[in-house]
C-alpha cells in the first residue's frame, strides 16, 4: 500500500490537467436585493442592500455579509434594536440611509432608520464589518427610508484635524416624520464623528447653538463631495408656484466651527442649454486644479426625465457671491426673505446626448478625461473627450443580459484605476475600464481611440501605459483625431510645391528621438534633399520639380518613431485644379488631398481652412440640379430588421444617388444606394438597426448634400401567440389561423418537418394570419412539428407546434331520399382532428357525372363522427361512389351494400366453426385444468410481488443523487457553434477519443465543413475567396443566390442547411449584415407563401433562412447558457445518468430498469441486490496499492459495468478521472488470499443455444464486501478472449475516454438480441424451462411503469431548476436577442394585420423554445464535452416534450391510453404553463432594445471570436455550391433588376475557380 505522502503525489499528478481548467472567475457578486449603497477603499468594497450589509474584496468575493435583520424591544426613544442570527425570526430591519468609509480611523459609518422609522447609527471596523465598534440610538440622514439625499465626510483642517458628517436630507414641506420618534427636518447637517466635542459622537450641536441649515422649498439631494476645504452640494429644486425646477450648486467652507461652515454657504444655479428647467440625475468630479475646478452631470428634462445629455461645467467657487444670501437655502441663524436669483452657470460643452443616462463616474488621463455612463437599460458606456471637449465614438464596456438599470453611485477602483465598480439592481461588477487587452494590432490599438492604451513593443499587445514599463510604446495623441496623419499642400513664392506632415500618435521619448519620415511615389523620388529635418510629430517634404501632374499624384509616407513603422498612403494634386460649383463634396475633396478651402473655392494650403469642419458651413450655390423632396417613405413603419425595397415618393428626386439613414448620434451615418429611380419615386433598403424609435432620412445628391426629410419608425418584430386549429393531418393543406401582432409583416409560414416549404399567407393582418400546413411523411404516429415564420431575413420561431396526425379515415356513406334533395351521412373514424363542417366537401358520382353535396352538419360520436350533406335535385338515391374532399387529398368511398350473397357465406360458416371450436376445446379442457390452474396461481403470485415491490420502492426509495459533479466540462465557443452549425459533422460526441459508434464516415464535402470550424487556414486560399467574400456582402446578391438555389429540385435539405452554416462562418465577423440578411431571407420567405397559414411558419429547419436563424440564435445565446442555464443542464444529464445507473440496466439493449422512457424500461429484470466493494488501485510496478476505496455495484452487472462504477466512483471522489481509460483497464477479485480475474466472456460463461450470456457479479459468486484490485491491463484486446474485435464487442465502438463518465456503456451494442451475446434480456431461443426458472418467469411491463414514476421523482428537483433557469425569476430580464426577436415578431404581426393571439405565441414558442431550447435540452453534446448514450436521450426527450408542452395554448385531455411521456408530466404542466406565459409577459413588458445597441452587442461578438473559424473554407466551399447554379443565379438577378456588375463579378469569380481548377488539372497530368 501507498504511503499517504506517495498517494498525496499521485493525486497531484493525476488532477494536474485538471487544474488548468479552475481558474476563478471574479469580478463579479450578487447580493440578496437591490443594492442601495455603494462605497470603496482603498482595498475593499462595501454594499449595502434592505437585507444585509456585505465586506468584499477588490475582485468582488465575500469577506463578511452582516445580516441587517433584528429584533427591536421597547418603544419610542428607548426602543433596542438588537441583530439576530440569519435563520432567526426578527420583527424589524435596519435601513441603511448613509454609508460612508471613514480610513482615517478604520471604521465604516453605517446609519440608517429601522421599522419604527426610528434612527439608528453604528461604527464598525473596516477591516471586519461583523464587529461594531459603537452602536446608537440616532438619526443621521433622513427620517425614512427615501433616496435624494446624500452624505460626505467632511476634513477640517486646523490644529489637530477634525471630521463632520455632512447629510443633505431631501425635503418636502408639509411632510410630516411617520416614526414614533422625535426627529428634525432640517436641509443640511453637521454630525460629529467622535467625542471631543459636548454634544459627543453623532451630534449635530454646536458650540453654543444648533447649526442648521434650511431649504424655502422642496428640494432632492443628488451628490455631496469635498474638494480641499470648499465643500459642493447638488440639488434639484423642484416646481413651485414661484417657478419651475431648476439644478442647484451650493458651495461651503470646511470651517473649525460648525455654524461658520454653514453660514458660508454660497450657491449657483446649473443650466441645461435650450431648457428652461431641468433635473440632475448623476454627479461625478473630472478634476480638480488650482484654477478650476470641473464636473459633470447627467440631466434630464422635466418634461421628458429620459431625455438626458452629459453636460460638463466649471464649478469653481465664486468668492464674489455674497455669503449666505441665497434665494433657495438659508443657516438658520439668517433666514429672512431673499430676492433675487442666482448666478447662473453655462456648460463648457454638451459632451454626450443618450436617452435614460442613470449614473456617471469620471476621471483623467493626462490631458483627457474619461467618463463611464451608466444606463436605464443596464449598460456600461466608456467616452473619452480631450483637452478641446471633442468626444470619440462611445465604447460600450458592459451590457447586462436582463437591461437591468444602473446604479447611480458608480465608483473606481480606488488602487489602479483600471477598473470601474457599477452596480446594477442586485448584481455588483467590477468592469475593466479599457478595452486594451482586446485590440490584437497596433493599429487596432491606436484606433480603439483610447487614451488609457498603448502599444508596448516588448510585450507585442495592446495595454495600460504603466504596464510597458522600460520598453518602446505607440499610442492615440492628445487630441482627438480620426487619422494617424495629416497634411497640407503650398505653394511659395519661389515656385516650390511644400508638402508638410503632421503625425497625430504619441509615443515615449527614446522612440520620438529618432522620429524620422520617407517620402516615396511609384516612379522616381519625390522630395529634394533641401528640405527641413523631421521634429517630431511634424516632417516636411519639398518636392523636386515643384509641379504636380494634373491627374494627381499618388506618394507614400512612411514613419518611424523608434522601432515602430507604419505606412500611409496620401494622394498630392495642384489645388487649383480641384474645380467646380462649391459644394460640401468639392470642399471635402479638397481638404482631403491637403489644400485650403475659401469662399473662392479650393487653393493652396496657405489661402484656405484646412479642416474638414469648415466644409459643414459651405453653401452650395444654385446649380441646375432640383432639390429633392421627400412626400413620404413606405412602409413608413418597419420591423428593426429593416425592409428590403422600402419606396420612397417625392419630387426632383432623379439625381439621388442615396437615402441617408441618421439612426442615432453615431460617429457616421448609414447611407443606403437606390435603385428603380423615376424621379417621383426610388426604391432603397432601410438598413436594420439595433433597436426601435423614429430616425430621420433624406436623400443625398453627387455633391454630397442631403436634403429632405422623412420620419421612418422602427417598430417591434411579428409575434405569435395562438394557433387555431392546433392540429393537422398528415397529407397537409388544412387552412391553419395563426393570431398575434404584426403579422401582417410574415412573409411565409413553414414547419419544423418541411421547412424547405414555405407556406404563403392566404390571408393576413396585423392580428391574424391564415396558411395551409405542409405535407409530412405518411406515418401512423402523432408527432409535434414546430411553426415558424418568415420575416425579411429572418426566420423566427413562432413558440407554438402543431400535432400531425394520421389522415383522416372515411369508411363509408349512407344516402336516404329527402323530397327532391338526397341526404347523405360520410362516416369517418374517430380522431383528434376535430375537422368542421367547412373542411369537409362531397360530391356523389352517378352515371359519371358528379353532383356536389353542401356539408351542413357534424354529428361527433365515441367510435366514429358522422358528416352530413345535402345533393339537391339528386336523379337518384343509390350513388355507387362518393368522393370526399379534404385539403387537397381526395377520397372516394363505394356503397358496399349489395353483395348479399357473401353476407349468406359467412352466415352459414360461423354455426360450423363454432361447432368445430367447442369441440376441441371439451376434449382439450380436462387436460389442460389442471395444469392451467397451477401456473395461474405462480403467475399471480409473481404479478403480486412485482407490485408490491413496486409500492414499497415508491415509499421507501431515496434518490441520493449527488449535485456536485466536479468542475463542468463546457465547450468553448468554437466548439459549441461548429456543433450547432454543422450536427451531423461535429455533434456525434466528445472532442477526444475514437469515434463513436454512431459516427459516420468522412465526406468531401464532410471535410469541408469541418475545415471552415478550424482557425487554422491550409495552404493558401483560392484566388476567387476575397472575390468571393465581397460578393456575398452584397445583399442584393446574397438573397438572389439562396433563392436561385432553393428553387433547384437538386438543392437539398442538407444542402440548404449547409449553405447557411458557411454563410454563418463566412459572415461571423459581421453579425450585423449576417442579421439583416437574416432579416431579409425571412421577410422573403413570409411573402413567397402568402396564402399559407401562418401557424406553421419555423416549425422546421428546411431552408437556408431558418438555419440561419438557429445558427444566429445560438450565436447570441451562448453566453446566456453559459452562464445561467449550463450548470442546472449539466446537473440534469449527470442525475438521469446516475439515477439509470442505480438499478439493473441491460448492457446489450441499454434498457434499464430507472428511466424517464417507456421505451427504454426494463421491465424483465431479475431480482438484483447491492454489493459493497472494497477498490485497491496499481501504483507503480512493485505490486503497490492504493487505500482501498467503497464502491457499490449490482449482483446483476456485468464485469465491465462494475469497472465502470468503479472508475465513477474514483471520480466522484477526487474530482478527476482514474488515469486510464477503462478499456485499458482489467479488474480482479480476491478469493482466498489470491487474485481472479474477472471477464464479460470466458470459458465458464453460459450459453444458450449460440447466445452467449455476459458474466455477472453473481455469475462469479462475487460477496459483498469483496475486495477488487483495479490494474492496468497490457493487453486492451485481451477483454473479450478469443473474441472479434468487430461490432459484436463490447468495447470495440466505445471512446476511451468516455467510458469513464458514461454510466450505460450499452449504446456499443447493436441492440439485436439474436445476436452473440445477451445480458438481463433473454435470447429469443427454445430453452429447457427447468433450467434457470428465476429467468423464465412472466414479467408485465405495465407493473414496472411505476419505475418511471420513481425516477420522475428523483429528478424532478433537477428539472425544476433547468426549467426555472430558462425562464428565470420575475424580476430577471429576457437576453438581448429574445427580446429583439420578440419585438420582431411583433411588428411583422402588426404589419401582416394578424390579430389572433395565439398566432404571435406560436411564432414565438417555434422561434425560441423549440427551435433552441429544445435542440439543446435533447443535445447537451452541443454544449459539454460529454457522450450522449442513446438512452440518456431518450430520457431528455420526455423532459424536452415536457418543456415545449409548456409553451402549448391547447389543453390535451389525457387518458390511459396517453403515452406515458405525456402523462408523466401532466400535474407539473400547467404550472409550467402559467410560468411560461409570465415569462413571455415579461418579455412583452420589458423595455425595447434599440437597434444600435443591439448592434454592438453582435459587434463585440464578432470581435470575441474573430479567429476562430476559417473563413476561408467556408468561402470554397460556399463557392462550390454557387457555381453550380451560376446560370439560374444570373437570371434571378436579371428578374429582380440587381445591377449588370454583380452578374459579371459572379461570372468572374466563377471564370476565376474554372481557371484554377484546369491549372491544377494540367499540373497533375504532367506529373
Amino acid at each position: 500500500m501507498l504511503p499517504p505522502r506517495l498517494w498525496a503525489s499521485v493525486l497531484c499528478l493525476l488532477w494536474a490537467e485538471g487544474c488548468r481548467c479552475l481558474e476563478a472567475t471574479g469580478g463579479s457578486f450578487t447580493a440578496d436585493g437591490a443594492v442601495r449603497h455603494l462605497v470603496t477603499a482603498l482595498d475593499g468594497v462595501y454594499v449595502a442592500t434592505e437585507e444585509k450589509l456585505y465586506q468584499l474584496r477588490r475582485d468582488l468575493s465575500v469577506v463578511r455579509a452582516v445580516n441587517q435583520r433584528g429584533v427591536l424591544t421597547g418603544a419610542g426613544d428607548a426602543a433596542q434594536f438588537s441583530r439576530v442570527a440569519e435563520e432567526d425570526p426578527g420583527n424589524a430591519t435596519f435601513g441603511v440611509n448613509v454609508l460612508l468609509a471613514f480610513a482615517e480611523n478604520g471604521t465604516l459609518v453605517s446609519c440608517g432608520v429601522t421599522d419604527d422609522e426610528c434612527g439608528y447609527c453604528e461604527l464598525r471596523a473596516l477591516a471586519d464589518v461583523s464587529a461594531v465598534l459603537h452602536r446608537e440610538r440616532i438619526l443621521v440622514g433622513p427620517p425614512g427610508r427615501s433616496g435624494a439625499s446624500a452624505a460626505v465626510l467632511v476634513a477640517v483642517d486646523g490644529v489637530e484635524r477634525d471630521f463632520y458628517i455632512l447629510t443633505a436630507v431631501r425635503q418636502r414641506k408639509g411632510e410630516s416624520s411617520r416614526g414614533v420618534c422625535a426627529s428634525s427636518t432640517e436641509a443640511v447637517y453637521l454630525h460629529d464623528t467622535d467625542n471631543r466635542h459636548d454634544g459627543g459622537i453623532f451630534s449635530f450641536s454646536g458650540d453654543s447653538s444648533n447649526p442648521l441649515f434650511k431649504s424655502r422649498g422642496d428640494v432632492d439631494f443628488v451628490d455631496a463631495f469635498q474638494l480641499g476645504s470648499a465643500i459642493y452640494l447638488l440639488a434639484n429644486v423642484l416646481p413651485s408656484e414661484a417657478g419651475g425646477g431648476r439644478v442647484r450648486l451650493i458651495w461651503l467652507r470646511a470651517k473649525t466651527k460648525k455654524a461658520d461652515t454653514l453660514k458660508s454657504l454660497r450657491g449657483a444655479s446649473l443650466l441645461v442649454p435650450g431648457q428652461k428647467g431641468g433635473r440632475l440625475a448623476a454627479s461625478s468630479v473630472v478634476s480638480a486644479g488650482p484654477a478650476s475646478t470641473l464636473w459633470a452631470g447627467v440631466f434630464g428634462a422635466d418634461g421628458d426625465p429620459s431625455a438626458t445629455q452629459l453636460l460638463l461645467f466649471d464649478v469653481t467657487p465664486d468668492p464674489e457671491i455674497p455669503a449666505d444670501k441665497d434665494p433657495d437655502f438659508c443657516s438658520a441663524v439668517t433666514c429672512g426673505r431673499r430676492d433675487g436669483a442666482a448666478k447662473e452657470l453655462q456648460p463648457l460643452k454638451v459632451l454626450y446626448r443618450r436617452s435614460a443616462m442613470t449614473s456617471v463616474a469620471a476621471t483623467t488621463h493626462g490631458t483627457w478625461m474619461v467618463f463611464f455612463v451608466g444606463t436605464e437599460d443596464g449598460q456600461l458606456i466608456k467616452l473619452s473627450v480631450d483637452q478641446n471637449h471633442r468626444g470619440t465614438c462611445p465604447t460600450v464596456l458592459y451590457r447586462s443580459a436582463d437591461d437591468r438599470k444602473a446604479f447611480p453611485g458608480m465608483r473606481l477602483d480606488r488602487a489602479d484605476g483600471k477598473h470601474v465598480y457599477a452596480a446594477f439592481d442586485d448584481q455588483v461588477l467590477r468592469v475593466p475600464a479599457s478595452t486594451c487587452r482586446t485590440r490584437r494590432t497596433r493599429e487596432d490599438c491606436w484606433s480603439a481611440q483610447d487614451p488609457s492604451c498603448v502599444w508596448c513593443h516588448s510585450k507585442k499587445s495592446c495595454t495600460f501605459k504603466d504596464e510597458c514599463q522600460n520598453s518602446h510604446w505607440f499610442s492615440f495623441p492628445d487630441d482627438y483625431q480620426k487619422k494617424r496623419i495629416s497634411y497640407t499642400v503650398q505653394r511659395h513664392n519661389s515656385g516650390q510645391i511644400r508638402l508638410d506632415v503632421r503625425t497625430h500618435v504619441s509615443a515615449d521619448q527614446n522612440a520620438r528621438d529618432t522620429f524620422a519620415c520617407q517620402f516615396s511615389r511609384r516612379s522616381g523620388e519625390l522630395c529634394s534633399r533641401e528640405g527641413p529635418f523631421p521634429t517630431f510629430p511634424q516632417c516636411t517634404c519639398v518636392l523636386l520639380n515643384g509641379t504636380l501632374s494634373a491627374e494627381g499624384t499618388s506618394a507614400a509616407v512612411k514613419v518611424r518613431l523608434g522601432p515602430t513603422v507604419f505606412t500611409e498612403r496620401i494622394k498630392l494634386t495642384t489645388c487649383s485644379d480641384i474645380r467646380g460649383s462649391p459644394t460640401a463634396a468639392l470642399c471635402r475633396r479638397c481638404v482631403e488631398t491637403g489644400c485650403g478651402w475659401s469662399e473662392d473655392g479650393c487653393s493652396w494650403a496657405t489661402a484656405g481652412a484646412t479642416n474638414d469642419g469648415v466644409c459643414e458651413t459651405t453653401t452650395t450655390r444654385p446649380t441646375n440640379v432640383s432639390k429633392p423632396e421627400i412626400y413620404s417613405i413606405s412602409p413608413g413603419a418597419v420591423s428593426f430588421y429593416g425592409h428590403n425595397r422600402a419606396v420612397l415618393l417625392g419630387s426632383n428626386l432623379g439625381h439621388v444617388t442615396g437615402v441617408r439613414i441618421q439612426i442615432d448620434e453615431d460617429c457616421a451615418p448609414r447611407e443606403s444606394p437606390v435603385w428603380n429611380n423615376t424621379g417621383v419615386s426610388l426604391e432603397f433598403h432601410i438598413p436594420a438597426i439595433r433597436g426601435k424609435g423614429t430616425v430621420r432620412a433624406c436623400a443625398v445628391l453627387p455633391d454630397g448634400g442631403c436634403h429632405g426629410d422623412a420620419a421612418i419608425a422602427y417598430t417591434s418584430a411579428p409575434s405569435c401567440a395562438a394557433v387555431t386549429p392546433s392540429s393537422t393531418w398528415s397529407s397537409g393543406k388544412r387552412t391553419i389561423t395563426l393570431a398575434g401582432s404584426n403579422l401582417d409583416a410574415v412573409d411565409g409560414v413553414s414547419h419544423g418537418h418541411a421547412l424547405q416549404e414555405v407556406s404563403l399567407p392566404a390571408d393576413r393582418s396585423f392580428r391574424n394570419l391564415t396558411y395551409q400546413t405542409p405535407a409530412a411523411a405518411s406515418t401512423r404516429s402523432v408527432f409535434s412539428s414546430d411553426i415558424y415564420l418568415k420575416v425579411a431575413n429572418e426566420t423566427l420561431a413562432c413558440w407554438q407546434s402543431i400535432a400531425y396526425h394520421p389522415d383522416p379515415q372515411f369508411t363509408g356513406f349512407t344516402a336516404t331520399r329527402r323530397g327532391d334533395d338526397v341526404r347523405v351521412a360520410v362516416q369517418k373514424s374517430a380522431d383528434r382532428l376535430e375537422m368542421t363542417v367547412k373542411e369537409v366537401s362531397a360530391s356523389g358520382v352517378y352515371g359519371g357525372e358528379e353532383y356536389p353535396c353542401v356539408t351542413e352538419a357534424k354529428d361527433a360520436g365515441d367510435s366514429a363522427d358522422f358528416f352530413v350533406c345535402k345533393i339537391r335535385s339528386a336523379p337518384d338515391v343509390n350513388f355507387r361512389q362518393l368522393k370526399v374532399f379534404y385539403g387537397d387529398k381526395t377520397v372516394t368511398l363505394r356503397n358496399t351494400s349489395h353483395p348479399f350473397a357473401l353476407m349468406w357465406l359467412v352466415v352459414l360458416a360461423i354455426p360450423c366453426i363454432v361447432v368445430a371450436v367447442a369441440l376441441i376445446y371439451r376434449r382439450q379442457q380436462k387436460q389442460l385444468t389442471v395444469k392451467m390452474n397451477k401456473r395461474m396461481e405462480n403467475l399471480e403470485l409473481d404479478i403480486r410481488n412485482d407490485i408490491r415491490q413496486g409500492f414499497v420502492d415508491m415509499q421507501t426509495e431515496k434518490a441520493n443523487l449527488l449535485e456536485k459533479v466536479g468542475p463542468i466540462p463546457f465547450l468553448d465557443y468554437k466548439d459549441f457553434a461548429c456543433r450547432i452549425f454543422f450536427p451531423e459533422v461535429n455533434g456525434s460526441g466528445r472532442r477526444t477519443g475514437t469515434r463513436t459508434r454512431n459516427a459516420k464516415r468522412p465526406t468531401l464535402q464532410n471535410e469541408a465543413l469541418t475545415a471552415s470550424c478550424t482557425a487554422e487556414a491550409r495552404g493558401r486560399p483560392k484566388e476567387s475567396v476575397p472575390a468571393l467574400s465581397e460578393l456575398i456582402r452584397d445583399r442584393r446578391f446574397l438573397t438572389c443566390a439562396v433563392h436561385a438555389a432553393e428553387e433547384q429540385k437538386s438543392f437539398t435539405v442538407k444542402d440548404k442547411c449547409a449553405m447557411a452554416s458557411l454563410l454563418t462562418v463566412a459572415l461571423h465577423g459581421d453579425l450585423s449584415y449576417l442579421t439583416e440578411t437574416t432579416e431579409e431571407l425571412l421577410k422573403d420567405l413570409m411573402r413567397k407563401n402568402s396564402t399559407a397559414q401562418a401557424k406553421m411558419l419555423l416549425r422546421r429547419t428546411e431552408s437556408v433562412v431558418e438555419k440561419l436563424l438557429t445558427n444566429w440564435m445560438s450565436i447570441c445565446l451562448y453566453g446566456f447558457l453559459k452562464e445561467s442555464v449550463g450548470q442546472h443542464l449539466f446537473l440534469l444529464a449527470s442525475a438521469l445518468t446516475q439515477q439509470i445507473a442505480r438499478g439493473p440496466v441491460d448492457r446489450v439493449t441499454g434498457k434499464a430498469l430507472y428511466t424517464l422512457s417507456e421505451d427504454w424500461l426494463l421491465w424483465q429484470a431479475q431480482d438484483f441486490t447491492s454489493l459493497r466493494l472494497k477498490a485497491l488501485f496499481a501504483a507503480g510496478g512493485g505490486g503497490e496499492v492504493s487505500e482501498p476505496l467503497e464502491a457499490v455495484a449490482l449482483t446483476c452487472d456485468t464485469v465491465e459495468q462494475a469497472k465502470e462504477k468503479i472508475l465513477r466512483t474514483f471520480e466522484a471522489k477526487f474530482g478527476f478521472p482514474y488515469n486510464r481509460p477503462p478499456m485499458s483497464v482489467s479488474i480482479e477479485l480476491e478469493r482466498d488470499g489470491a487474485f481472479v480475474a474477472l471477464e464479460e466472456v470466458d470459458a465458464s460463461s453460459e450459453a444458450v443455444g449460440e447466445v452467449t450470456m455476459l458474466n455477472t457479479l453473481e455469475h462469479y459468486k462475487v460477496p459483498d464486501g469483496a475486495t477488487i484490485k483495479v490494474l492496468s491491463r497490457k493487453d486492451p484486446s485481451a477483454s473479450w478472449k478469443g473474441e472479434p474485435t468487430g461490432g459484436t464487442s463490447p468495447d470495440s465502438a466505445r471512446s476511451q475516454t468516455a467510458a469513464a463518465r458514461d454510466g450505460l456503456g450499452s449504446h456499443i451494442y447493436n441492440g439485436d438480441t439474436s445476436g452473440k451475446y445477451f445480458h438481463l434480456i433473454d435470447p429469443d431461443v427454445d430453452e429447457n424451462r427447468g433450467k434457470n426458472p428465476e429467468r423464465k418467469k412472466l414479467k408485465l411491463k405495465e407493473v414496472h411503469l411505476t419505475k418511471l414514476l420513481s425516477t420522475k421523482v428523483a429528478v424532478h428537483s433537477f428539472v425544476e431548476n433547468l426549467f426555472g433557469s430558462v425562464w428565470g425569476p420575475s424580476n430577471r430580464r429576457a437576453p438581448l436577442a429574445v427580446k429583439y426577436f420578440f419585438d420582431f415578431l411583433d411588428r411583422q404581426a402588426d404589419e401582416m394585420k394578424i390579430s389572433d393571439p395565439d398566432v404571435l405565441h406560436i411564432w414565438k414558442t417555434n422561434s425560441f423554445p423549440l427551435r433552441f431550447w429544445v435542440n439543446i435540452l435533447k443535445n447537451p453534446q452541443f454544449v459539454f464535452d460529454l457522450d450522449k448514450s442513446a438512452h440518456l436521450d431518450g430520457c431528455l426527450s420526455v423532459t424536452a416534450q415536457a418543456f415545449m408542452d409548456s409553451f402549448s395554448l391547447s389543453d390535451t385531455q389525457l387518458g390511459k391510453h396517453a403515452p406515458t411521456n405525456k402523462l408523466l408530466y401532466a400535474k407539473d404542466v400547467p404550472k409550467y404553463k402559467e410560468e411560461a406565459k409570465d415569462y413571455f409577459r415579461r418579455i412583452r413588458e420589458q423595455q425595447p432594445i434599440s437597434r444600435s445597441d443591439f448592434y454592438k452587442f453582435l459587434d463585440e461578438e464578432s470581435k470575441k471570436h474573430q479567429n476562430d473559424f476559417n473563413e476561408a473554407a467556408a468561402l470554397e466551399e460556399l463557392g462550390r455550391m454557387i457555381r453550380r447554379y451560376v446560370p439560374q443565379i444570373c437570371e434571378k438577378l436579371e428578374q429582380t433588376g440587381a445591377p449588370a456588375q454583380l452578374r459579371e463579378q459572379l461570372r468572374r469569380v466563377q471564370e476565376t475557380s474554372d481557371g484554377a481548377r484546369k491549372s491544377r488539372g494540367a499540373a497533375a497530368d504532367a506529373f
